[in-house]
């Protein structure tokens, strides 16, 4: 007689090893599955863990029916995988992985298995062992890779199937005097490209069958790093002007420089010396961009100049040519924001977002840090006479005559709506749009008056000679969400029965694209009420059981579609592995969802999705007036969101009682409730739902439907706990910036969590072209020509508390020219003195970033 084989001796050792690992992966998935079934989730993982626990007894008893129930296992995780993803590849990931671990490593234990499961009377059968561990696994390996190398997310189109002929006019019909209202191909006079804030550039050197060639032009440093002592996270959110053959560029800490536009040499270069404690305050320090003016009758100084805000409350000007403070202007070339406001705090009132000129004033809105308390600043917009630096109108909310000027010793409204992101003007009009937020209190409005409520996240026309409303648009019911206007706003043409009208495209947080004539306020496209949920998420508040839609056009709740908005369910939950997936699991049917419009509330909170990031954000979307094409970048990244009785937070101060200190979470003074935002992410620090959770689009506006979608953002500078994975392979990340559209028929853009840029075919929606850049590019590129060569300029400065990584650089790219022998590297004047802070230690993205 033969001696038995053991456990405990020689090779038997490696198979008592994996027994010990079944017991304890099973004890981990039937202790998770038994408490996601006491909250009414899916019974499949206390059978799982049960299944499991089962092996690694009959291991231990030296049965071989340890291989027929994993395969048993195998099998039934397969199609229960299948059913609940669909053909995802990222969702099966925590559905099979761990089965495919188990599959393969029993199947390379067959040497030790063969001989500790023989009987006396039985062999075990080689060919049903291999099947038994070897073929479920392989099944679902290959089930996983195929749907992420071939991404059926990924839904291109052909271009010879589109209709041809210009949709829109890109110009206004009569600029007059304002170098904002002008456009064409050597320019970029505003913001958004002009006033009309299309984002599009007429430049069209470069096209979808040379972009593959492009290069690195030239590239400049301004040497504006944080230093060791600042308490800021400074983000690049840069859009350069181009004027003539001058670019002006701003920086996180809101330093200008003039650029060559062609060279990239510097001309001059202004430090406004931000208040330290501001750009605290503000927690993220921005300078999306600057304004160009020019007088129309011959001034004492600044015949141009560049008009900008700073995060502690100045408006700005400097000579456009030599960079010189307009002293005539304002205060020494400073417009003091925070005049009137009712607040000691600094920085409280903060411009990230450039002034709008129209009609020689410059119209300037502000942001106002978070959550904070009930004497937060006024959302106050004000319009500054571009020349004198004095006050010409202001349109306060609060006031029963929103533009009656203020009395002495009277100040502007405090905790109204205030209006921080990207403006747009037509001239022809002569009006100004804005987008409001919502009144102080981003989660709780019980106590908001009836005209916070008017006017919460509102498009709002202005007369811009006299800051008196024209009409007003709201695109969310009494909000409870964040769901301000974040995204810049699109000036079209649009087609309709009775011939074009002209159009505003309005984006938004929440989801719905609303089109509406800019002339009267009146939707273009039809707008519906939707069911909100009714139950409020805590009993002083209430809800809007009604919230506007805009069914005729996609929505970018979800993927970009048009039709159905996404709605999460517990199958929607995600991990890298079972453990994390199964806790995702719990919270889901723990928290609050009742779809779109959940009311937060307080516990563990409710989910909000899209989160108050979006959707889409202050990127906004490009148009191509050419092929009549909306150009997008969309997140798909649920919010957890939890509000908490004060009796639960009793000693939080909020920054109007304490200086240089900030809670983390919103404290709401003067509520009920604090609040606390963030992405909902699992224990790995990973999103809770499956990738993609950021996509690229174009939308047509002739079809009114999407054309074309896909993920953008690769995994290489993400990973879970922060950990860089370094895989190129796409995975759909969230992003932070926005588009550029180019007569060439391309649409450029960084945005992603990964430091890249990439070019799109506009029509087609083929990626045809990107480059690994030394940073971040977390702001809108912008596109001119100089002599007809075409330049594509971006910041690569990075977002720190988005985490992607932190750099100083703007840089050109372009076609190679005739002798090309690289890019230039230009320093600035700062580096050059010796005066920049040395680039700090650089992250990991962060996906749980606002």
């Amino acid at each position: 007689m033969r001696p038995e084989p053991k456990l405990t001796r020689g090779a038997g050792l490696l198979l008592l090893l994996y027994a010990i690992l079944a017991m304890l992966t099973g004890i981990a998935i039937l202790y998770l599955g038994t408490q996601l079934a006491l909250v009414g989730g899916s019974p499949y993982y206390v059978a799982a863990g049960l299944a499991t626990l089962s092996i690694a007894a009959l291991i231990f008893m030296r049965n071989s029916g340890a291989v027929w129930v994993l395969g048993a296992l195998s099998l039934v995780t397969f199609i229960w995988g299948l059913f609940e993803t669909g053909w995802n590849g990222w969702a099966m990931i925590p559905r099979f992985n761990w089965i495919i671990v188990m599959g393969l490593l029993m199947a390379a234990l067959w040497p030790v298995s063969r001989r500790i499961f023989a009987t006396e009377t039985r062999s075990v059968s080689k060919p049903l062992y291999f099947g038994a561990t070897l073929v479920v696994p392989v099944l679902m390996l290959v089930c996983i890779l195929i749907p992420i190398l071939n991404n059926p997310e990924v839904q291109l189109a052909k271009a010879s199937e589109r209709p041809s002929g210009t949709f829109s006019r890109s110009a206004p019909s009569n600029p007059g005097i304002e170098v904002a209202a002008t456009h064409d191909a050597t320019s970029w006079t505003a913001y958004g490209g002009s006033n009309l804030s299309q984002k599009f550039s007429p430049a069209a050197q470069i096209t979808p069958a040379n972009a593959g060639t492009m290069v690195k032009l030239w590239e400049f440093h301004t040497g504006d790093f944080k230093g060791p002592d600042d308490k800021y996270s400074p983000a690049g959110e840069n859009t350069p002007l181009k004027v003539g053959n001058t670019l002006y560029i701003c920086t996180s800490s809101q330093q200008v420089f003039a650029l060559d536009a062609t060279t990239g040499a510097e001309k001059w270069f202004f430090d406004p010396q931000v208040d330290p404690e501001a750009q605290f305050n503000n927690g993220t320090s921005i300078c999306r961009g600057v304004a160009f003016y020019r007088a129309p009758q011959p001034v004492a100084e600044c015949q141009t100049r560049i008009i900008w805000g700073t995060m502690d409350s100045r408006l700005m000007a400097v000579d456009a040519e030599t960079g010189a403070r307009c002293t005539s202007f304002g205060n020494n070339g400073e417009y003091d924001l925070a005049q009137n406001m009712n607040t000691p705090v600094k920085g409280f009132v903060g411009v990230t977002t450039a002034p709008t000129i129209i009609d020689g004033v410059a119209v300037v809105g502000h942001k106002i840090t978070d959550g904070q308390d009930y004497r937060a600043p006024a959302g106050v917009v004000r319009a500054v006479d571009a020349v004198t630096g004095q006050l010409r109108w202001a349109w306060d909310l609060g006031r029963e005559d929103p533009t009656a000027p203020l009395q002495p010793g009277e100040h502007f409204t405090n905790a109204t709506p205030n209006v921080w992101s990207p403006m747009a003007a037509d001239a022809d009009l002569n009006t100004v749009f804005i987008g409001t937020g919502n009144a102080s209190g981003d989660f709780f409005g019980a106590d908001r008056t009836e005209r916070d409520n008017e006017y919460t996240d509102a498009v709002v026309a202005l007369d811009a000679r006299t800051g008196k409303e024209r009409w007003h648009f709201r695109t969310v019911n009494h909000d409870l969400w964040d769901f301000d206007i974040g995204p810049a706003m699109n000036l079209v043409d649009w087609q309709t029965p009775n011939g074009p009208r002209p159009a505003l495209i309005q984006a938004t947080k929440a989801g719905p694209i609303f089109v509406l004539d800019r002339e009267t306020g009146e939707p273009l496209e039809p707008v519906e009420m939707y069911d909100a949920p009714k139950t409020p998420g805590v009993p002083e508040e209430y809800v809007a059981e009604k919230q506007p839609m805009s069914p005729n056009m996609p929505n970018t709740v979800g993927a970009p579609n048009k039709g159905d908005m996404e709605t999460l369910t517990e199958a929607d939950a995600w991990g890298i592995s079972p453990f994390d997936q199964l806790i995702c699991r719990i919270q889901f049917n723990e928290m609050r969802y009742d779809g779109l419009y959940t009311p937060p509330t307080t516990g563990i909170g409710s989910i909000g999705y899209p989160g108050n990031h979006g959707g889409m954000n202050w990127g906004g979307g490009a148009i191509d007036p050419n092929r009549g094409l909306m150009l997008i970048n969309s997140e798909r990244l649920p919010y957890q969101i939890r509000l908490m009785p004060r009796a639960e937070v009793p000693d939080a101060k909020s920054i109007v009682d304490k200086r240089w200190h900030k809670e983390k979470f919103m404290p709401q003074i003067g509520l009920p409730y604090a609040a606390k935002k963030e992405p909902w992410m699992g224990p790995l620090e990973m999103p809770c739902i499956a990738p993609p959770w950021g996509y690229v689009a174009a939308l047509d506006l002739r079809s009114k439907d999407v054309l074309w979608r896909q993920p953008m953002g690769s995994a290489q500078d993400s990973g879970p706990l922060g950990i860089k994975t370094g895989l190129p392979i796409t995975v759909g990340t969230p992003s932070n910036g926005g588009p550029l559209a180019t007569g060439g028929g391309l649409m450029f853009i960084g945005a992603a969590l990964d430091n890249y840029i990439r070019a799109y075919d506009s029509q087609t929606g083929e990626l045809v072209w990107q480059e690994r850049t030394d940073a971040g590019v977390n702001a809108n590129p912008m596109s001119y020509e100089v002599n007809g060569q075409q330049f594509v300029v971006a910041e690569v400065g990075g977002h720190q508390a988005m985490g992607t990584t932190v750099g100083d650089g703007f840089v050109a790219w372009g076609l190679p020219p005739e002798g090309y022998a690289g890019p230039k590297v230009i320093q600035s004047s700062v580096i050059l003195a010796g005066n920049s802070n040395a680039a700090p230690k650089q992250g990991s993205a962060n996906m749980g970033a606002e």
